[in-house]
This record gives C-alpha cells, sequence and structure tokens, in this order.
C-alpha cells in the first residue's frame, strides 16, 4: 500500500561530462559512452594523469541570466543549471509553495579550487590588497546551496553538507529526513563538482589514487577490471526534487521513485583508505535496506561506488557480500564512474539520478572497460552493454575520504 507520507522523486537534473542535461545523461550512460579525454583546463605537463572526464561545452548563460551566472564559480554554476532543471522537470511551482516551506541542501567536497588557486597566485605575485574582494564568498563549498536559494526565490532550510565523496548522497538523505520531520514540504537535494585543477590533479596524482592510463582516455576508467590503476577525475553536478507522496499527488505530479532510506556509518580507520574488510560499508547499505522497510533480496541492483581503484573495488565488493551473502556473485551492480569519471561530491547525486532512472525505465547502465574481470572481485558487473531488467528496489553507495559512508535506498513507482 502506498503511503502518502513515502518521500517521492519528482524532478531530476543532470549536467555532466556525457550530457548536458537528463535526457543526454541518460542516453549515453545506457550506450556506455565515455566522458573521458585530456585535460584541456592547463597544461598537464609531469602530471601523473592527463585526463578528466570535463564538463564539455557547458555555458551557464544558456540555462540562466547571464549576469547571474559570471557572479558566479564554476561549481555553483553547475548546481544551479542542475537544480533550474529539476525544478522544471518537477513541475512544482515554488511560487506557490509557502517562502519558509520550500528548502534545499547541495552539497561539494571541495568548493572551488580555480579561483582559489588564482588569489594565491595574485597575493604572491603583487601582494596584499589586490585580490578580489569576493574570492572567500565565490569559493567556500556552501555557496552552491547559496546560489540555487537566490536563483529559485526560496527561503527553507538552506544548507551544504561535506563528506568527501559521499557529500551527494549525504545531501539527498538529510532532504529526506528534513522532509520526514515536517520541516519543509518541497527540498532540491544534491551534489556539485567543479575541481579539475592543477593543484587537485596533482595531489590526487601525488596520492597515486589517479589512473596514469594516459595513452588511451576513454579505457582509462575500468572498475572490477583486473588491470585498474586509478580514477579518472570528473566534474559535474545533479540535483532531485523531493516531497511527500501526498502533496505530489494532491498537484498530479510524475513520481520517478520513492526514497525509502538512508544508511550512514564510519570506518574510523584511516583519513584516505577503506576499512579493508568493508565492515562498515556493509553496514550503510544494511542501514539504507532496513530504513527502506526492505530486506536485502528485495534489492534487484546496486548502482556501486566504483571508483576503479585497486583498495576501494575490493573493498565495496566485501561489503556487497556481507550485505548480500549467496547473491553477492549474482546482484546485478554497476560503476558510473566507468564513463563519467569520479566527480567526488557530485557522484552521490549524479549515480543517485542514475539509479532513480534505472527503477523508472527498467535498464541498468554498464560498467565499461571490463576486458578481464578481478577474481578479488567477484560480480556481476554488467560488463559493457546496458540490461534491462525491471526491478522493484535498488541502493547506490557512497564512500568517502575520512571513512565516511553513505547508502540510498530507492523503491521503484507501482
Amino acid at each position: 500500500m502506498k503511503n502518502p507520507q513515502d518521500i517521492v522523486v519528482t524532478g531530476i537534473g543532470a549536467i555532466t561530462p556525457i550530457g548536458l542535461n537528463l535526457k543526454e545523461f541518460w542516453e549515453n550512460l545506457i550506450q556506455g559512452v565515455s566522458g573521458a579525454d585530456y585535460i584541456k583546463g592547463f597544461d598537464t605537463e609531469g602530471f601523473r594523469s592527463k585526463i578528466a572526464c570535463e564538463v564539455k561545452d557547458f555555458n551557464a548563460g544558456d540555462f540562466i541570466d547571464k549576469r547571474s551566472a559570471r557572479k558566479m564559480t564554476r561549481f555553483s554554476q553547475l548546481a544551479v543549471c542542475a537544480s533550474v532543471e529539476a525544478v522544471k522537470d518537477s513541475g512544482v511551482e515554488l511560487s506557490s509553495v509557502a517562502p519558509l516551506r520550500a528548502g534545499c541542501i547541495i552539497g561539494s567536497a571541495a568548493g572551488d579550487y580555480e579561483v582559489l588557486e588564482k588569489q594565491f597566485a595574485t597575493l604572491a605575485e603583487r601582494g596584499p590588497g589586490r585580490g578580489n574582494p569576493l574570492a572567500v564568498p565565490k569559493i567556500i563549498p556552501n555557496m552552491a546551496a547559496g546560489n540555487v536559494a537566490i536563483e529559485l526565490g526560496i527561503h527553507g532550510p538552506n544548507m551544504a553538507v561535506l563528506s568527501a565523496c559521499a557529500t551527494g548522497a549525504h545531501s539527498i538523505g538529510m532532504a529526506m529526513q528534513i522532509l520526514q520531520l515536517g520541516q519543509a514540504d518541497v527540498m532540491i537535494a544534491g551534489g556539485t563538482e567543479s575541481t579539475i585543477s592543477p593543484l587537485v590533479v596533482d595531489a590526487y596524482g601525488c596520492m597515486k589514487v589517479l589512473t596514469a592510463r594516459n595513452d588511451d582516455p576513454k579505457a582509462a576508467s575500468r572498475p572490477f577490471d583486473l588491470d585498474r590503476d586509478g580514477f579518472v577525475i570528473g566534474e559535474g553536478s545533479a540535483s532531485l526534487v523531493l516531497e511527500r507522496r501526498e502533496d505530489a499527488e494532491k498537484r498530479g505530479a510524475r513520481i520517478y521513485a520513492v526514497l525509502g532510506g538512508l544508511g550512514m556509518s564510519a570506518d574510523a580507520s584511516s583519513i584516505a583508505a577503506p576499512d579493508e574488510n568493508g565492515k562498515w560499508a556493509g553496514e550503510a547499505i544494511k542501514m539504507a535496506i532496513q530504513n527502506a522497510g526492505l530486506n536485502p533480496e528485495d534489492i534487484g541492483y546496486v548502482n556501486a561506488h566504483g571508483t576503479s581503484t585497486q583498495a576501494n573495488d575490493k573493498t565495496e565488493t566485501r561489503a556487497i557480500h556481507t550485505v548480500f551473502g549467496s547473491r553477492g556473485k549474482s546482484i546485478p551492480v554497476s560503476s558510473n564512474k566507468s564513463m563519467i569519471g569520479h566527480t567526488l561530491g557530485a557522484a552521490g547525486a549524479i549515480e543517485a539520478a542514475a539509479t532513480i532512472l534505472s527503477l523508472h525505465t527498467g535498464i541498468l547502465p554498464p560498467t565499461i572497460n571490463q576486458e578481464q574481470p578481478d577474481p578479488n572481485c567477484e560480480l556481476n558487473t554488467i560488463p559493457n552493454q546496458a540490461r534491462e531488467v525491471k526491478i522493484r528496489a535498488a541502493v547506490t553507495n557512497s564512500f568517502g575520504f575520512g571513512g565516511q559512508n553513505a547508502s540510498l535506498a530507492f523503491i521503484a513507482e507501482e
């Protein structure tokens, strides 16, 4: 029986390396299109990794007022444009919602580094007093949520979540909780990131977490493959519109799926490496399923964190086997990062959007670049081609530096 208090997804917006809107993103994702290419924004001579999944041909002025766009840095632009698309997709008239009853949580793992690097260079070269007076307000991670509120004219709960690569999933889960507490009627939730800058790319390269497969960018991100050697850094944004079922049905909204549960845990073991046995990541998955009122056997698909690093893919495999037992080798699993790269704070939101569309359409996107499955990652990874399977429920995983884990459980709308 449908519960009028269910939290449902009524709108989705996405700007990604493989599409400047939701339709393009989804069509390219299920076709197995890679967004990886050589970095265009700076000279990569001497860098371990010279490739990235950049959002191509993006002009914020095509989506929002050009003057407003010029006041924002890129990560805010991406978030605002994705949120505008999500609201339009949902059909909700925000002007008809009481000002304090619509809010947003948009997270970013880093904020802006491009302006930060330029401002530091200005300070070093020209001395104090020559910087941009708006530099700090433009680059801090909460500014994406602030700009979404300004653009859409909403005055309710407004904040950013920051939990590394779990940011997007945590943001969506916390927005769900605000609705469940009755503190808002409409929430826009998601994640955004744009950190393809010299400092960040070099720092990740020094950690040896970025791929060095520079000769073939589109084949470089290969989650769960024996020959993987690190992730491809990406950028992008996705936003969801969340409402209570009774409100969505009252206005005749199309419902994509039910957001059933959030699971959260901490490895509490390392600032960078995951807990190798996957115990605490597994607990987050279990919690999401339980909070959705489901059992593991109800889950028909796992949208994996799947970073394409040796440690993370093995750990996630162990977590999946811990949760699903004998089904661990057979339950369909795929990693969107094989196509869009690792979008860091945006990953959980973009991958939540893909999970919802999998439930809505009955199509599970592939994991591309699967040539030699790693025997330590015994999973049904949907290699290289999408699969048509009608499923009742799915989970999506996001695990971040610091051992911060988040999983979301979605249920198909009947």
